[in-house]
């Protein structure tokens, strides 16, 4: 039989052949990942569940979340380069930097419990576990949780836990003994944080540029932060806490008669999201440089999900009709679900704008996910799925058909194969159709920064003279 695979050898030693028999062979060990998760009811309180990952203001009101569902919660800190280069030193070559970053965050924390903390690495795996999103799709994210097991038992941790959830086991519950229940009061809980965390975040964008005393608005969003951490964490009124920060909101002083490009930055989501050296604080760059940022809320994301289940619903039932009229008990339930689908997606909208309405942010429009799906169409097929999907061809679409921007940054990180693909590939056709657009897509790695720097500085120049002609010609009408 001819051989397939060759065992592993050192030099100098005799090379055998591995069989297809021997390959499915029952006596062969194949590798297998150790997960350990349990976590049980009862070591909730002992137990704090660390977890991070998105922009401070989101993980500071996720922990005040979690906290009031009964969990001792910590946030990590925002990834910084010395994560990186922690990240680096224990996992796995060619990963991309949320990896990098994520981990070697984790890391680092735990070595700061066991070395500065004097805690044994027996106690912090017994007290401490991480929680983390997951998913399948089209790059390797779904491998994520598997890198940072290697990384933490290459550093020492071995046997520490970590905790996945996927946003479509959202009110299946699960055995009520498990220490942490993904159920609908979990899953309402963090979208709640999530959505009032997005809407403190566009207002400090949109103040922050035009603010007449320097870090007037940092001040207001940080004891904006503390009110709701509290409201939110002690289960006190959320109304009247979010009323408290409109009030420190509104008393920073401004000065809108600036003239300033306004940039919006798109890309794969945690490039886009984090402000740490994971995209080389380009959010705050670009405000030093005299810009205005639109940052993508994670409510867009929310309902770009859910815009992904309704469009499954409606290609399900369209292909049962042309199959058979036997499963018109099934298509109920597909339309009772697509129903479910519409409400949650009123529903989602309805208290982004309440929570939008009683912090003061006027005039700001989430995306329509109907709309963004029709004029990306004839570019990128909506039915490919991973990454930002579509989106990001229809934002920068819009972008350019409504101004509603003086420059678009496409931000990934380096590798990024769904965001590559659009932002190097299907863009280019964009720009070309469009050659009013001001749109560049930069890429991560970490050590990178002069030269994303460099590039968003000369595309910024472009953006400055547009946003100063526009402003002539209207003083002048």
């Amino acid at each position: 039989m001819k051989p397939l695979l060759k065992e592993n050898n050192s030099v100098g030693e005799v090379v055998n052949f591995v069989s297809r028999d021997q390959l499915t062979d029952s006596n062969v060990q194949h590798w297998h990942d150790e997960n350990p998760i349990n976590f049980s009811a009862e070591e909730r309180s002992k137990t704090t569940l660390l977890f991070g990952g998105l922009t401070e203001m989101h993980d500071q009101l996720l922990e005040a979340g979690m906290v009031a569902l009964g969990y001792k919660a910590k946030a990590l800190p925002v990834a910084d380069f010395e994560a990186l280069q922690c990240g680096k030193e224990y996992g796995n070559r060619g990963q991309c930097n949320p990896t990098y970053f994520t981990v070697g965050n984790l890391v680092n924390y735990l070595c700061d419990l066991r070395d500065n903390k004097n805690l044994s690495v027996a106690e912090i795996i017994e007290s401490y576990l991480f929680v983390t999103a997951a998913t399948c799709g089209p790059c390797r994210f779904g491998m994520y949780v598997t890198e940072y097991r290697k990384a933490l038992r290459d550093a020492g941790f071995e046997g520490f836990r970590i905790l996945s959830f996927q946003g479509g086991h959202a009110g299946k519950g699960g055995n009520k003994n498990d220490g942490l229940e993904t159920d609908i009061k979990f899953f309402s809980t963090t979208i709640k944080c999530v959505v009032i965390a997005d809407v403190l975040n566009a207002i400090g964008y949109r103040i922050r540029p035009y603010e007449v005393e320097n870090g007037a608005t940092d001040r207001a969003l940080a004891a904006s932060k503390e009110l709701l951490q509290v409201a939110i964490g002690k289960r006190k009124s959320l109304i009247k806490a979010l009323y408290q920060c409109r009030k420190l909101l509104a008393a920073v002083k401004t000065d809108f008669s600036l003239v300033k490009p306004k940039v919006l930055v798109i890309g794969e989501f945690w490039a886009m999201t984090t402000e740490g050296d994971g995209n080389y604080r380009l959010q705050r760059f670009l405000e030093q440089e005299g810009a205005e940022c639109e940052v993508q809320p994670i409510t867009n994301w929310l309902l770009y999900m859910l815009w992904e289940e309704k469009s499954r619903l409606k290609e399900t039932m369209l292909l049962r009709k042309v199959e058979s009229t036997e499963n018109s008990h099934k298509d109920k339930k597909s339309v009772l679900a697509s129903f479910q689908v519409n409400m949650a997606t009123l529903g989602l909208k309805g208290f982004f704008y309440g929570v939008a309405s009683l912090l003061g942010l006027k005039k700001y429009k989430l995306s329509d996910m109907d709309e963004i799906a029709r004029i990306s169409h004839p570019y990128y097929l909506n039915e490919v799925r991973g990454g930002e999907g579509h989106m990001e061809v229809g934002k920068l679409i819009q972008a350019v058909e409504q101004k509603k921007a003086h420059l678009v940054i496409s931000v990934k990180p380096f590798g990024c194969m769904p965001s590559s693909g659009v932002s190097d590939g299907v863009q280019s056709l964009i720009t070309a159709r469009y050659p009013k657009a001001n749109f560049i897509a930069i890429e991560t790695t970490g050590d990178g920064a002069v030269n994303v720097y460099s590039r968003v500085q000369m595309a910024l120049f472009r953006a400055r003279k547009q946003a100063q002609k526009e402003s002539d010609l209207l003083l002048s009408e």
